[in-house]
């Protein structure tokens, strides 16, 4: 069975950071891209910032610079350090893991995270 257990949201201040985190189960971390994903209401959701089997990285232009996205094969664990946190940041976070050769996607339950002014 497939699990995605995200962790780490909660309330901060404007220019505050959290950090969040997402443990995969072990059968796919290895063979998957993973991303964080957000849903604020009455919004869309929009890809934050992915990480590549290969190591490469991509992020939100609204987020460059403030956020990191790392991931830890030993955990199985996809990190968002979050810094310079904005009220625009608040949202649902979800962890995905995109299993390229079945070209399925997997998603966390999602963790809140809410900046105030």
């Amino acid at each position: 069975q497939v699990q995605l257990v995200e962790s780490g949201g909660g309330l901060v201040q404007a220019g505050g950071s959290l950090r969040l985190s997402c443990v995969v189960s072990r059968n796919i971390f290895s063979v998957s891209n993973m991303g964080w994903y957000r849903q604020a209401p009455g919004k869309q959701r929009e890809l934050v910032a992915s990480f590549t089997t290969s190591g490469r990285t991509n992020y939100a232009d609204s987020v460059k610079g403030r956020f990191t996205i790392s991931r830890d094969n030993a955990k199985n664990t996809v990190y968002l350090q979050m810094n310079s946190l904005k009220p625009e940041d608040t949202a649902v976070y979800y962890c995905n893991a995109h299993v390229i050769v079945r070209d399925n996607d997997y998603w966390g339950q999602g963790t809140q995270v809410t900046v105030s002014s």
